[in-house]
């Protein structure tokens, strides 16, 4: 592990936020995971818990680690318990005005000059957030993919002021913590997210117009193409609310018709069907 990275802040502890801690904290990093308050910390500290837990239980990690890691981990409420990070790892709602506060607000914390702050956005320019500090030199993109404790990738993404020296100190650290990385120019929707959000924007027109049900839609995939998960069951997976936002990141950018979310999805965002989040989305699920 690179020496100057090894203590590791994550603000936002929910599902991608407490998979980026665990895979710090497996990784022998002190890692400190910040919430809107005291009560969301709790609750990203029983996500991460629960997470270690099911490691253990299906024997990919065994309970010794398992405490080591948790012992590693501290949650916070507030973002000044992060001034003494090596690197900071956003990992908030996507939403660039959201994230772009947070950015504001770590410029200020962080002292360390040479810190860098990292966003785990799926979709929004790192050039927009690194603008909000005044080291944009020192910010970069390390998008993680759900769930981070399972799969392997992360996109490492420079924008137009990022150091080399900051992309090859992220790149060394996701490798140390087991990852592959993929380099990606600063567009909206970086590699993945630019090939996957129109399969998946499409799977939900053929829905909407009553070409196909859902269920025969990820039948097909999943049967016809050995996808492991049909695009609407991934899709609920990731959140119709995250899938709706960066469809308009991309749309936004590229002004390209298949980026544009289809009212189906912009009405279920509406209606708070999100996926499995809610229970609901193109499928329905159960509590547990």
């Amino acid at each position: 592990m690179n020496a100057s990275l090894r203590r590791v802040g994550v603000v936002g502890g929910g599902q991608m936020g407490a998979g980026i801690a665990e895979v710090c904290a497996r990784a022998g990093l002190d890692t400190v995971v910040c919430e809107a308050d005291a009560t969301a910390a709790h609750a990203a500290r029983d996500r991460v818990t629960a997470s270690l837990a099911r490691a253990v239980e299906k024997g990919k990690l065994d309970r010794a680690a398992a405490e080591d890691a948790l012992a590693r981990l501290v949650f916070t409420g507030s973002l000044d318990d992060l001034a003494d990070r090596h690197l900071v790892i956003e990992a908030v709602v996507e939403n660039p005005d959201v994230k772009t506060e947070v950015f504001a607000a770590l410029d200020k914390i962080v002292e360390d000059p040479g810190a860098i702050l990292a966003t785990n956005t799926s979709s929004i320019p790192v050039m927009r957030l690194g603008m909000a500090t005044r080291r944009a030199d020192r910010v970069v993109g390390l998008h993680f993919f759900n769930p981070v404790p399972v799969l392997p990738l992360v996109e490492v993404v420079a924008s137009l002021h990022t150091a080399p020296e900051a992309v090859t100190a992220v790149e060394d650290f996701a490798a140390a913590l087991g990852k592959s990385v993929v380099r990606s120019q600063d567009r909206a929707g970086f590699v993945v997210n630019a090939l996957l959000i129109p399969y998946l924007l499409s799977a939900v027109r053929m829905a909407e117009s009553g070409f196909a049900t859902a269920a025969d839609v990820d039948a097909g995939m999943e049967l016809g193409c050995a996808h492991p998960m049909g695009p609407l069951k991934l899709a609920d997976l990731i959140g119709l609310d995250t899938v709706a936002s960066i469809a308009e990141s991309l749309y936004e950018e590229f002004k390209e018709p298949l980026y544009a979310p289809p009212p189906l999805l912009q009405r279920m965002v509406q209606a708070g069907l999100l996926g499995r989040k809610t229970g609901r989305g193109f499928h329905v699920y159960g509590k547990g």
